[in-house]
Order: C-alpha cells, then sequence, then structure tokens
C-alpha cells in the first residue's frame, strides 16, 4: 500500500504541481478520521427520516440549481434544502440504506443508474477504506438482497457514446416497477445533472464535447468559464427535468419526494464537482422539493432488450471517478 501511495503522489507532483499536490495529501490526511467518525455518527439527514412514497434522486443536483429552472417545471414548487448524509454517491448509499432503517428499505424498491449500488451492496466495498492507511470507518449498510428489488442498469442502460446512463431510460424502468410492482417506497436515482452534460448530445451532437464530458479540471485551470459550465449543468437539469415531468404523469404516488444525494461544487472553497469526504454547503446540502404523482397513461416505456454494455470501472470514469 505504501509503495502505492508513494508512485500516486510522485504521478499527482508531475501532473500537477506542487501546491495542488500537497492539497490533495492534506484531503487525504482528512478523510480517515473523517470517515472513521461519520461512519458511526452520521452527520445529515436520512431520507427515511422523511416522509415520501416516491423519492427522485437527482445526482449532484444542486438547491440553487433547481430553484433557477423551478418557473420552468410546474412541479416544482417550493424548494427546501437538507443536509445529505454524503459527498459521494457512494458515502450517500452507505450512509442511507443502513441496518437502522431495514424495515423500511425491505419494503424499498431502489431503481438506479449508478453504479455505485454495485460498490456498495453488491461487491461490499466502503467508502475511505481502501487505500486510506488512517481510515478505520464501521458502516452499518445492508446488502443487495434486504431490499424488496434493488435494481441497478448502470450496466444494460450506460451508453457509451454518452458517456452515461440516459434519463429516458430510467423514466422507462422507473414506469414499469410503478405498474408492475406493489410497494410502499420506490426511489428513482437518474444520473443527472451529474457529468457528463448530455442536453446537446441528447437532442442533437450525439456526443458530448470534451468541455460537457469533463468540465471541472477546464474550470479550476481557467480554461472554461463558471458560466459556461453553469449553463450546461442547468440544460443537463432541465433534461432529466423533463424525465421527471414525464414519469410523474405514469405512475401513481400520493407524496412524491425530488432531492439529490449530494451537491455540486464550482469554485467554493476551491473545490470542484464533489469530493469525497467534503463538509462544504455546495456539496453537503441538498434541495428537497415535494409534489404528486398520478397516472395518465401518456406513454409507454420501450421495451427493454438492452445487454450489459460496460464494466463497473469504465461506468465509473466515464462518470469523472477513477482518474
Amino acid at each position: 500500500m505504501t509503495s502505492g501511495i508513494v508512485s500516486k503522489f510522485v504521478e499527482n507532483l508531475r501532473r500537477d504541481g506542487l501546491q495542488q499536490t500537497l492539497g490533495r495529501v492534506a484531503k487525504f490526511g482528512y478523510r480517515g478520521p473523517w470517515y472513521t467518525l461519520t461512519s458511526r455518527y452520521p452527520i445529515g439527514t436520512n431520507i427515511y427520516e422523511r416522509e415520501w412514497d416516491i423519492l427522485i434522486i437527482l445526482d449532484a443536483c444542486r438547491i440553487d440549481a433547481l430553484r433557477e429552472v423551478a418557473n420552468e417545471f410546474d412541479f416544482v414548487n417550493s424548494v427546501d434544502s437538507m443536509w445529505s448524509v454524503g459527498s459521494t454517491s457512494h458515502e450517500w448509499m452507505a450512509q442511507t440504506f443502513t441496518h437502522q432503517w431495514y424495515e423500511e428499505i425491505s419494503d424499498t424498491i431502489y431503481l438506479t443508474g449508478n453504479g455505485f449500488a454495485q460498490r456498495t451492496f453488491i461487491e461490499g466495498e466502503e467508502p475511505g477504506k481502501n487505500n486510506n492507511p488512517f481510515s478505520f470507518p464501521n458502516f452499518s449498510t445492508v446488502e443487495k438482497d434486504d431490499f424488496k428489488i434493488l435494481k441497478g442498469v448502470w450496466n444494460t442502460g450506460h451508453d457509451d457514446n454518452l458517456g452515461n446512463v440516459p434519463p429516458r431510460y430510467i423514466t422507462d424502468r422507473a414506469i414499469e416497477l410503478g405498474r408492475n410492482h406493489s410497494t410502499k417506497r420506490l426511489i428513482v436515482h437518474y444520473n443527472q445533472p451529474h457529468t457528463p452534460y448530455l442536453s446537446d448530445a441528447v437532442n442533437g451532437s450525439g456526443t458530448p464535447a470534451p468541455f460537457e464530458s469533463d468540465p471541472f479540471p477546464l474550470l479550476r485551470n481557467g480554461e472554461l468559464s463558471r458560466d459556461q459550465a453553469w449553463n450546461a449543468y442547468l440544460d443537463n437539469l432541465r433534461l432529466v427535468l423533463d424525465e421527471v415531468k414525464l414519469l410523474i404523469e405514469n405512475i401513481d404516488a400520493e407524496r412524491v419526494a425530488i432531492s439529490a444525494d449530494h451537491g455540486e461544487a464550482f469554485g467554493e472553497w476551491e473545490q470542484y464537482g464533489h469530493p469525497d469526504a467534503s463538509p462544504i454547503p455546495a456539496v453537503k446540502k441538498v434541495p428537497w422539493c415535494e409534489t404528486t404523482a398520478s397516472d395518465m397513461n401518456t406513454h409507454t416505456p420501450a421495451e427493454d432488450t438492452q445487454q450489459p454494455t460496460t464494466d463497473i470501472e469504465s461506468h465509473l470514469a466515464d462518470l469523472g471517478y477513477l482518474n
């Protein structure tokens, strides 16, 4: 492990220079105690502390972003906020679906396009444990079979040209689950507005531009303006909200909540994206919006004939992890 840490340090030093590399070293030392503490004493509000029948998770959705586009979508009313239990999807999953909430989880269908479900519930990987000798986490995360249904579609829904699972695929699978299964709770976890930003690609270009696939290094280095990155992010949010609109017109639920697993930093506290173990509000505070759903049968889901098209490493790499 030590040789691997040294090799990574040298690699980062050559690529990013001394200042950024030393900053990473400081964060590396901080993450261990963070996970050691928070895995035992979570910081944030668990989704099962709130009342909902369907919970729609918009991956990496900021509060101010949802408020900015709210007047474009009549189902987005008052946008409240809460502190998430995670600053990454992996941490959010490990901290949300714990044995404390076993009874609720056992009556939950969780549909997700996020590959960290594979890492968390099937492979049993704990956040912060690998490659950090200072981390001694003790999460109480459930396993795949503890859910009523855990349906991960990161491999069947992943589009190699887009570099992600498109939101329509999630919508179709969610409508199928809602119409075909009786459950107390359904969670629909979209991968947007998380990078890559797909709006232009889905609506014409077919493939995200380089800045849409990985905007934050460019933003950090001044090669991309914040306005450019922010507008692409908002368009990605609009893309997924269009799908949310379609979903709630084709599924029944008295209480629908829209939230996020974590937020997204655009330079706040010199952070970009959603670094693991980040405590800053831009990353740890998430929206909470409530609405209703009624199946008006305006959409027939496309038949799911897709076979697995990617492996977990490629999927997570396309989302900006493992780099």
